[in-house]
């Protein structure tokens, strides 16, 4: 039987390229740590908390695509919790994604208007966002003004590293799908400066979704967007684990 022409290479491409942002990754904790910068629960197989979080929280806040965003999504974890604070202190309306999308509402709506003022540091918490926060089928999800998303590593022109688990990637995608995000949505960061990569340095495959700026506790750092993003879904690229184990990617989930 005759291969298909061009399958080996993409597949030993895509391979090669796990394995190097697979090093980078390991790089990034590394010299977090070393640099004294790490904060509880550590860096390793996570999205590392470090310190400074707070002062580029304050720096992301000062920028006009943040403070002109009414309806956020944000990921949960604890270096952008000051993110999230803030925003909710402003008043503005965020999505967190349930862990692993592993719920028929796959996402958390964390209203300022309906929680008590007191209740806000907690609700920006992951814990908190279960408790407070009420879950929201994709469709039942306002247009998106801003992403906020977590990374090991970002370069300058865009580029994402993330964690390895590839869900980042998978809402952005979801969100797509239900046009809730586009092309234009700003998807932004907070990092140290020691996650900070050289352009090109970050194989970015077509499922990677890229980055429009970052803060540090030094400032604020606009990319030069380089990638493109995805449209929605590579079906062809889902493994079975996710469309099993993700309810909006089953038959019908949209």
């Amino acid at each position: 039987m005759t291969k298909s022409p061009g399958r080996p290479s993409s597949v030993q491409s895509g391979a090669q390229a796990d394995l190097k942002k697979k090093r980078l990754r390991h790089e990034r904790w590394i010299g977090l740590a070393t640099a004294g910068a790490a904060r509880f629960p550590g860096t390793f197989g996570r999205i590392p908390n470090f310190k400074g979080a707070e002062r580029a929280a304050e720096i992301l806040s000062e920028q006009a695509i943040f403070r002109r965003a009414e309806w956020l999504k944000c990921n949960p974890d604890m270096p952008q919790r000051p993110v999230r604070h803030r925003a909710l202190k402003a008043g503005k309306r965020i999505y967190m994604a349930v862990p692993k999308l592993a719920a028929k509402k796959p996402f958390l709506l964390l209203d300022p208007r309906k929680l008590d003022s007191a209740d806000l540091w907690k609700a920006s918490s992951i814990r908190g966002a279960l408790e407070l926060g009420r879950p929201v089928t994709l469709k039942q999800v306002q247009p998106i003004d801003l992403v906020v998303t977590g990374c090991v590593g970002v370069s300058p022109n865009g580029s994402r590293l993330g964690k390895g688990g590839g869900y980042a990637d998978l809402e952005y995608a979801c969100l797509r799908e239900v046009e809730k995000v586009s092309a234009r949505t700003p998807i932004v960061t907070t990092i140290h400066t020691t996650q900070i990569l050289r352009d090109d340095e970050v194989p970015m495959l077509r499922h990677d979704v890229s980055l429009d700026g970052y803060a540090t506790a030094e400032g604020w750092v606009g990319c030069r967007r380089k990638h493109r993003r995805p449209k929605g879904i590579f079906w062809d690229q889902l493994d079975q684990d996710k469309r099993h184990d993700i309810p909006c990617l089953a038959r019908g989930g949209f």
